[in-house]
């Protein structure tokens, strides 16, 4: 009887060509296996927690009372299963976000799949630094604070409307360069200029997690000062050939910028083919972020703190016009990403600061989707532990916050005639974003007078 044509090309191949092929099966049927068990441990913790809302749902009317210490009525009946319903849907939509994450990973594991690329967008003093640090915590992302301020330091243009177009080309240049892992463009503008790719001036080294761990992180050298030197360990200088090498590692790219303001430059960008850009714009109430600069850069606002103690010297038009000037270009990039052009779409998500002081890890949850990428239980960790600070613990550049207090704290710091200010000059951004205006200064104190509306599900493209 002739043999199988498969035992035939079996039999022509070399003996270890034969164990590779047995070798692959066998890592198939165990991977195969391990996605299996992992998904019935998942379904059974999810099915005993929601076995127990249904439990709940099962009793009686009376049952329930009695387990209270309280007299029947239909009213606290009906008002326990709306709660034990809410506690179901809560669960499932728990289930639901844990399920797209175990997919991501696994998927991951398997196969690193598509490398993302995220911009965080936003201006100084949005909290951007506080947003930044959920993706700088995440250990597949190579993470990048501030590279820019190396450029606007360095680099000075003409004055007049060139100056923004001028600074908008060269930071969309280096950002592309950035995101592709080419860390050596920095060396143009790092000052004092790095030598042989070393250098101790990398700014806010310490804010990036990945700028601080082995093999990036050296042994550190003597009589050396580093300015931003890392907080948790000491380092020798940046060695910029192996932060290059870290970030082709790293299965995904993120940088945070306060330095892009016109969305449109970016288009090349998220045109480029080597590129999977994910823009996440960072937006804050204007009111608030004048007031978080007038304590963070003091002295550049001596003219609006004097003008609105005293009232004497009137505020230059000059300064007025640029606080409308910022507005304007924050609100005309939200206004072409929420267009959802065609280069842009899938691409484009906006957030207020306001939603995530409110609710830090579900925003995370919807950033991290929107990006493709898993959350993991390193961010959720952070999130947890840095969102609950004492109440004296959140500095001006700190990025622990107790959060669910410090968005409206500035209401009760900024005087009424500056929040007159920034309403009168940024009223179509604030009506925008969803920021109400405050009608008089009782209105603005009163914490139980909400200031901002509900957040639009259009604002992710």
């Amino acid at each position: 009887m002739p043999a199988h044509p498969t035992m035939e090309i079996r039999r022509a191949l070399p003996q270890d060509a034969r164990e590779l092929l047995h070798c692959l099966k066998m890592r198939s049927k165990y991977a195969v296996l391990l996605v299996f068990v992992i998904g019935l441990v998942i379904i059974e913790k999810e099915n005993n927690f929601i076995s127990r809302v249904s439990d709940k749902l099962k009793q009686s009317p009376q049952a329930l009372v009695e387990a209270n210490g309280t007299e029947t009525s239909p009213a606290p009946a009906e008002n326990g299963s709306l709660a034990s319903l809410q506690e179901l849907d809560a669960a499932f939509s728990q289930l639901r976000s844990r399920l797209h994450n175990v997919t991501l990973q696994l998927a991951n594991d398997g196969d690193p799949g598509p490398r993302r690329h995220v911009l965080l967008m936003a201006t100084t003093r949005t909290g951007s630094s506080f947003v930044g640090e959920f993706f700088n915590q995440q250990g597949s992302i190579f993470y990048l604070f501030e590279p820019l301020w190396h450029i606007e330091r360095t680099v000075t243009f003409e004055q007049g409307g060139a100056n923004a177009v001028g600074s908008a080309l060269v930071y969309r240049d280096v950002l592309k360069q950035l995101l592709l892992c080419d860390l050596y463009i920095l060396e143009n503008f790092i000052l004092p200029a790095p030598e042989g790719h070393l250098t101790p001036f990398m700014f806010r080294r310490g804010s990036s997690l990945s700028l601080c761990e082995e093999p990036v992180c050296t042994p550190s050298a003597k009589k050396v000062f580093e300015k931003y030197h890392c907080k948790n360990r000491r380092c020798g200088p940046l060695n910029i050939t192996l932060a290059a090498e870290a970030c082709r590692r790293k299965q995904h790219v993120a940088l945070k910028t306060v330095r892009i303001r016109q969305l449109e430059f970016l288009q090349p960008l998220v045109e480029d083919p080597r590129l999977d850009v994910r823009i996440i714009q960072l937006v804050r109430d204007p009111r608030a972020v004048l007031a978080s600069r007038m304590v963070a850069f003091s002295g550049k606002y001596e003219t609006w703190k004097k003008w609105a103690s005293e009232g004497e010297a009137p505020l230059r038009e000059e300064e007025v016009q640029r606080l409308r000037g910022n507005c304007e270009s924050i609100r005309l990039s939200a206004e072409l990403g929420l267009r959802r052009p065609g280069w842009l779409r899938g691409r484009y998500m906006l957030v207020r600061y306001e939603d995530v002081a409110r609710a830090p890890l579900q925003k995370a949850e919807e950033m991290y989707r929107f990006a493709g990428l898993p959350l993991t239980s390193q961010v959720e960790e952070w999130i947890d532990k840095n969102t609950q600070a004492p109440r004296d613990g959140s500095g001006v550049y700190s990025t622990r916050k107790n959060s669910s207090e410090q968005f409206e704290k500035w209401r009760f710091s900024i005087p009424f005639k500056l929040a007159q200010v920034v309403q009168d000059a940024c009223a179509p951004a604030m009506r925008l974003f969803g920021y109400k205006l405050a009608g008089n200064p009782t209105v603005l104190a009163n914490r139980s007078f909400s200031l901002l509306e509900e957040a639009q599900p259009s604002w992710v493209t």
